[in-house]
């Protein structure tokens, strides 16, 4: 290569093949969310396990899951705008080191109020890795395949939310709640090490920031290019730019409205997944559902999202993401009517509980691509990490609406209606964010193109 060459990065990733450091990326960010969602999971399958050992009623508890939520929200809040500032790579690292540690303290707590506070902890380094690894996933990956490959890799947090109920009902009889937790914490731990060697910082967010020509020259070569070569001259194309408040940028002029549709969006959409991951057991079995039929519905909605998240993402790349996620939020709303009537035939309930994880939980994982792609690298963590904040708020809404409605005596086929409403205002949100997202793009070309000229 010529070393005067001016090279944008994400034309120089486009046009190379995508090489086997790039999959190393993203298998390492895979397994971050596949811990993630093993930390999240195994609480509430150790919970009984808790209440026993320490004589507690089952509302005693309601604190210790709470603590993850809020934490879940603090490390988003904390960590987002951290990885703008210092690199991906290091928040990264902390992150799942600070979930580690605090995992593997908690089995040493010898009361609730110590595991809560631990809990919360365990939360905020949770709450700093997931959005994190989007991003650094995001901006090693081809524009024609991006959407696939972040979805791809989010499938990770799914996997691990499968293996910590199913590794914590196998060994908790052997090693009891406490050692669950060390498993919790020694995973994650493990994990840091491999991350440490192998993790590289993400090429835009060096090139950015100025980075060292060293640290550039050793991830271009590993990303293919020959070694001991010339090494082009990377930019930021566009009108990318240094930033010197990430959380500012994301409502500077054009990116407001933007900004707050996609909290609207993640709002509405993980309200309704927590809603049904919390509450459709008990729903069902009020229904009159047996609990063995009821975890059978609910475990197609984890498998919906699982196979809606990878196809949505193929989807995305070729027709659009807001295109194809507004249509699937639409679906969404129309599975939850057909589960409101079909309470009472079993087949067709299945069906539709897997249509609404495929459409409404296979589109939130959908979304996190989405985000990462309307954000620049200046606020890019910044913008995923704070949507997925907010989108936690309605997550505990969520988790709290349930028992809130069945304490009104509302109809159990009323409750699963009611959720088709959150299902279209997010489906809307997502198409206006398209059409945002469109003005931007034209206004940014047309600005590029008159800064050539002059």
């Amino acid at each position: 290569m010529d070393l005067n060459t001016r090279v944008d990065v994400q034309r120089y990733i486009d046009d190379h093949p995508f090489s086997r450091f790039q999959t190393t990326i993203l298998l390492l960010c895979f397994l971050v969310v596949l811990v993630d969602g093993f930390d999240t999971a195994y609480i509430g399958f150790i919970a009984p396990a808790i209440r026993d050992e320490w004589g507690l009623s089952s509302a005693a508890l309601a604190p210790l899951f709470g603590a993850g939520l809020f934490g879940l929200m603090a490390g988003a809040l904390v960590f987002g705008p951290l990885a703008d500032r210092v690199g991906r790579k290091k928040v990264l690292l902390c992150s799942v080191l600070f979930f580690g540690l605090a995992s593997l303290a908690s089995a040493f707590s010898t009361d609730l109020t110590t595991l809560v506070a631990l809990r919360f902890l365990t939360g905020v380094g949770l709450g700093g890795a997931m959005p994190t690894a989007i991003t650094l996933t995001s901006e090693y990956c081809p524009q024609a395949r991006r959407s696939q490959l972040v979805t791809l890799m989010f499938c990770g947090f799914t996997v691990g939310s499968a293996l910590g109920g199913l590794l914590s009902v196998q060994i908790l009889p052997y090693v009891g709640w406490r050692g669950v937790l060390v498993v919790g914490g020694v995973l994650p731990l493990l994990l840091a090490v491999f991350l440490k060697v192998y993790l590289a910082e993400s090429l835009r967010f060096l090139v950015l920031r100025n980075g060292s020509p060293e640290a550039v020259r050793r991830i271009v070569e590993k990303m293919g290019a020959g070694r001991g070569g010339a090494v082009p001259e990377f930019v930021i194309g566009g009108l990318e730019h240094k930033v010197a408040s990430p959380v500012r940028e994301l409502f500077h002029g054009k990116l407001a409205a933007g900004t707050l549709l996609i909290w609207c969006s993640f709002f509405m959409s993980l309200l309704i997944i927590y809603l049904l991951s919390s509450w459709l057991p008990i729903l069902l079995n009020s229904a009159g559902i047996g609990l063995g039929r009821a975890s059978v519905v609910t475990a197609m909605f984890q498998v919906g999202g699982t196979i809606g998240a990878i196809l949505l993402g193929r989807l995305m790349d070729r027709f659009g993401s807001a295109r194809t996620l507004s249509l699937s939020y639409v679906l969404g709303a129309v599975f939850v009517a057909l589960c409101s009537a079909s309470t009472g035939q079993f087949a067709l309930l299945t069906f539709a509980v897997f249509g609404i994880g495929f459409c409404i939980s296979g589109g939130q994982v959908g979304a996190n691509a989405m985000v990462a792609a309307f954000y620049q690298t200046g606020n890019r963590a910044t913008g995923v990490s704070w949507a997925n904040a907010v989108g936690r708020c309605g997550s505990v809404l969520g988790s709290m609406a349930g028992g809130w409605l069945l304490s009104m005596q509302i109809a159990i086929d009323r409750i699963l209606l009611l959720l088709a409403l959150p299902a279209l205002l997010a489906a809307l949100g997502l198409l206006l964010l398209g059409l945002v997202k469109r003005r931007i793009d034209r206004q940014d070309a047309v600005a590029a193109t008159e800064a050539v000229a002059h």
